[in-house]
């Protein structure tokens, strides 16, 4: 079995030295290692371009804003048969690679597998047996940097530690409807949702590890200050990704749980009530939250009516066809 490594950056060189650095010291070699940079990112071009690493190591470039864009056009050269994907700020251990292709070699069926990311932020964070489950009424539970426990099925994979069989996703790619120049939260959701829906098998397994340092990121959503526009894009592609998902008699309970309660990241009024509570003003972020919403919807709405004009990330038609391929393989 062939293992590609692909990993997007932008602007933190420092940050993908320690990650590629990482790679070098595998158990299990990568057979190609692809890092995706932006044309405007002369800094971390000229690392790569200084050939540092002892590693299988192509750089693609890239000219359209945003980690949509980066994925895609990595996957578009992957050349293994399982790609591993990681974060820049990222630094996979060493048996990473090892205990991936054990899972994918261990089990024909499985289509995607991720792992803990043990958040490096100064935070202390308590263990967690729920991860990357998607309840019936459409609330996300993410929690895969606090996962511990045996191996276990889940419906969402977290972009800093997530893994596919390339003959499961086929012509599927990250879903270009998201909004964002930057991180354009949620890309992971969206793809790992998309593959679930159509029956695949995605595991998680708490032992397949990396240190995830949380970088800064450059664009209006920051690890420290986001912009108004960032939670409404935030609120778009979760939206989305959700609605995507969800049979569309849940819609209405899903909408009404988000704009009335919702989460912290993404507060409804009642969220509003209870961080205020404590201290934190969080009724600024309502408006672009709600705003945000009726934007996934229409998103949602325009691409079921006019399949023609659906992005690659959004081709139903791709995704059955890949389906349909893989399990007739197995």
């Amino acid at each position: 079995m062939k293992l590609t490594v692909l990993v997007p950056t932008y602007r933190r060189p420092a940050h993908l030295v320690r990650c590629l650095r990482s790679l070098e010291q595998q158990s299990r070699a990568a057979d190609q290692v692809l890092v995706v940079a932006r044309d405007s990112d002369a800094e971390s071009q000229q690392l790569l371009e200084r050939r540092l690493f002892r590693l299988p190591l192509e750089v693609v470039t890239v000219a359209v804003p945003g980690q949509v864009a980066a994925l895609n056009a990595g996957l578009d050269r992957v050349k293994g048969e399982v790609v591993a994907i990681t974060d820049d700020d990222a630094e996979p251990h060493a048996d990473w690679l090892s205990r991936i292709e054990q899972h994918f070699e261990s089990d024909p069926g499985l289509a995607g597998l991720g792992g803990r990311d043990f958040l490096r932020d100064g935070h202390v964070y308590r263990d967690s047996a729920v991860v990357g489950k998607i309840q019936w009424f459409g609330r996300h539970i993410g929690n895969h940097h606090q996962g511990v426990g045996p191996a276990r099925y889940v419906d969402v994979l977290k972009g800093a530690n997530m893994s596919y069989r390339m003959s499961a996703i086929g012509a599927l790619r990250f879903d270009t409807r998201l909004l964002g120049a930057g991180a354009q939260v949620h890309n992971d959701m969206s793809f790992s949702l998309r593959l679930r829906r159509s029956g695949l098998r995605i595991l998680y397994d708490p032992e397949v590890a990396v240190e995830h340092f949380s970088a800064e990121r450059f664009d209006d959503d920051g690890r420290v200050f986001k912009s108004a526009e960032a939670v409404r894009n935030k609120a778009h592609n979760e939206t989305v990704a959700i609605l995507d998902y969800l049979p569309s008699r849940r819609w209405g309970v899903y909408l009404a749980w988000a704009i009335l309660v919702g989460h912290r990241a993404l507060p409804g009024a009642v969220q509003c009530v209870r961080l205020s509570m404590t201290g934190r003003y969080a009724w600024s972020a309502l408006k672009p939250v709600i705003i945000g919403r009726f934007l996934g919807v229409r998103t949602v709405l325009t691409s079921r009516a006019s399949p023609d004009s659906a992005n690659a990330g959004g081709n139903d038609a791709a995704l059955n066809r890949a389906d349909s391929q893989f399990v007739a393989m197995r």
